[in-house]
């Protein structure tokens, strides 16, 4: 459930943005959404939020969007700017930081329930 978040909250920022600004077809924009879903949650949810905070985990997941969808952009000839580019990572930015107050709410349900 938790990484299903993950992939809707992601997708709808990163495929409307991708969109919006690039001549991406709607189908990169969402193969690219997903791997990057899953690389995020593989790397910043799984193994750096267990042995960090909320907040360490969004600035690497943060920071992976930049870098990925820098590359992708470059593979993929998409025209997107660094203008393009920061504003996507800051709304991915945002909507991890929800996506990880989501998780530490949930964490503390669990806790809480037994």
């Amino acid at each position: 459930m938790k990484f299903i978040f993950k992939l809707l909250l992601n997708g709808a920022i990163s495929v409307t943005v991708l969109l919006w600004l690039t001549r991406a077809t709607f189908l990169e924009a969402a193969i690219s959404s997903v791997v990057l879903s899953v690389i995020a949650y593989l790397l910043g949810d799984q193994y750096v939020l267990r042995i960090s905070n909320n907040t360490v985990a969004t600035l690497v997941d943060a920071v992976l969007a930049f870098v990925y969808f820098w590359v992708v952009a470059s593979l993929l000839k998409w025209d997107l700017s660094i203008g393009g580019l920061i504003f996507l990572t800051l709304f991915l930015g945002v909507g991890e930081a929800v996506y990880h107050r989501f998780l530490a709410i949930d964490r503390e349900r669990e806790k809480a329930i037994g």
